[in-house]
């Protein structure tokens, strides 16, 4: 492998628990942000859209460019896609009137129409390995309908499974146990359950922002857009400072101790 294309891997994170954990605040965090946007201010869905759709673009055009793992910066454009995925989402299900079914339907067939593109074009799908410019655009596009198609599933459980925000955080929650389950105790690509768990991720994260955000009327915890979405950054902003210090403190090369000559 080029010297290139190992700068290029070091775009992105080790998917460890800490990923995991910094990825439910995240995409937690985007539902109640995008809430906030959208219903609080009152911006409305397709403007709410437009604006975090454009957000993403400019934070995915420096992601592009940069070489190296920036935490704050990936974590940046991670955080856009899941608040742009909550709006657009809910733009599609509530005021285009597709519902939930079709919603998801529509965002299944995009994002397999995305993986059958990425297959073709040979490159891996190892997110450990995405190593070429095109590989890492095609990564930010299943992310990013990932993070949408997260939105609306967990807005069915949510709302018209009858679950309510508990109930559908949850199941998710029993789906990804099964998704560990899975990668240690049978031989399924570690890749598929990468997606699929990173698909899970945001339904959960819907439910709990949903969960944080809405009245105790309605089964919430009733600390509002503002309010949970000010508790999950703090979170989130955490998990990146220890993040970087930890980068920081392994790039610091171990100095030799000095020889004594006798």
């Amino acid at each position: 492998m080029t010297h290139s294309s190992l700068k290029a891997m070091n775009k992105l994170p080790q998917v460890t628990l800490i990923f995991w954990i910094m990825k439910i605040a995240a995409t937690t965090l985007g539902e109640t942000a995008g809430d906030l946007l959208a219903q609080t201010m009152n911006v409305g869905y397709l403007v709410s859209s437009a604006i975090l759709v454009g957000l993403f673009l400019v934070s995915l055009v420096v992601q592009l460019k940069v070489r190296g793992f920036h935490p704050a910066l990936y974590w940046t454009v991670i955080l856009s896609t899941s608040t742009a995925g909550t709006t657009m989402s809910d733009f599609m299900n509530r005021t285009a009137g597709l519902g939930y079914a079709k919603g998801a339907l529509v965002l299944i067939s995009l994002l397999a129409v995305v993986f059958a593109g990425w297959r073709l074009s040979g490159y891996s799908f190892d997110v450990q390995a995405v190593a070429t410019f095109r590989g890492e655009l095609l990564y930010w596009t299943a992310i990013l309908i990932s993070n949408t198609l997260g939105t609306s599933l967990g807005d069915f459980l949510a709302d018209s499974s009858g679950l309510g925000y508990s109930g559908g955080a949850l199941v998710v929650t029993g789906a990804l146990a099964l998704i560990v389950l899975a990668k240690y105790r049978t031989g399924i690509s570690d890749t598929l359950l990468f997606w699929l768990a990173f698909i899970l991720t945001r339904p959960l994260g819907a439910t709990v922002g949903d969960f944080f955000s809405k009245p105790t009327a309605k089964g919430g915890m009733g600390y509002g857009t503002v309010g949970a979405s000010l508790i999950l950054a703090a979170v989130l902003a955490a998990l990146i400072v220890h993040t970087t210090r930890r980068l920081r403190k392994a790039a610091v090369p171990v100095e030799e101790p000095a020889t004594v000559k006798v």
